[in-house]
């Protein structure tokens, strides 16, 4: 019997500068399967000032790690099985070829420039 990816997605709703995240719950996959997480921003965060996407995996134990920066850039080191992209206000993290240490609680995270400085709305 194949061993489940059990993945926890943080569950909020929060908003600063009237731009509001939402995270649905948890996701599974079998290993070597393929299985998406999606996020819903308020409003077009490439509009104005708002210009950042992040997703971040979080290991028990462990502070959270940079997956995917601006939408779909991979982070240093990150594997190419997870890959960002974008729809509107939908933001979607995939993680192909499932394997049992991608099990985590994942993150998505806005942010927006001023005076040149990121500064993160959650």
């Amino acid at each position: 019997m194949a061993a489940l990816l059990s993945v926890s997605v943080s569950v909020s709703s929060e908003s600063r500068g009237q731009v509001t995240v939402t995270q649905p719950g948890a996701v599974s996959s079998n290993v070597g399967g393929s299985v998406s997480i999606s996020c819903r921003t308020s409003q077009n965060i490439y509009s104005n000032y708002l210009a950042c996407f992040n997703w971040y995996l979080q290991k028990q134990g462990e502070v959270p790690k940079l997956l995917i920066y601006a939408t779909s850039n991979h982070q240093s080191g990150v594997s190419d099985r997870f890959s960002g992209s974008s729809s509107g206000l939908d933001f979607t993290l995939t993680i192909s070829g499932v394997q049992p240490e991608d099990s985590g609680v994942y993150y998505c995270q806005t942010g927006y420039d001023i005076n040149s400085q990121y500064v993160f709305t959650q």
